[in-house]
This record gives structure tokens, C-alpha cells and sequence, in this order.
């Protein structure tokens, strides 16, 4: 019983953790363009330097 009074502050620090990391990149709009990156990885730019 005792272990359950470290796992459960452990697992509600993580959980926010990751609930900041996640707001963190929506604020900074990392999810704005998912297709973006799978059509520049797919297609060649047809302006070549």
C-alpha cells in the first residue's frame, strides 16, 4: 500500500508533463500543416537553383 503513495504523484507528474509538452506544441503550431511534410518528402520542387 505504501508504493501506491509514490506511484500515484509519479504518474500524475508525468501525466502533466506530458499534457504541458502537448499544449506547449499546440501554442506553437507544430500540428498546422500535417500533410506538408509527407508532399515535400514525396514530390521534387519543380524550382531547382
Amino acid at each position: 500500500m505504501t508504493v501506491l503513495l509514490f506511484l500515484i504523484p509519479i504518474t500524475l507528474a508525468l501525466g502533466l508533463c506530458g499534457l504541458a509538452g502537448f499544449l506547449w506544441a499546440v501554442k506553437n503550431k507544430q500540428y498546422e500543416d500535417l500533410d506538408g511534410a509527407s508532399n515535400r518528402i514525396l514530390f521534387e520542387d519543380t524550382i531547382k537553383k
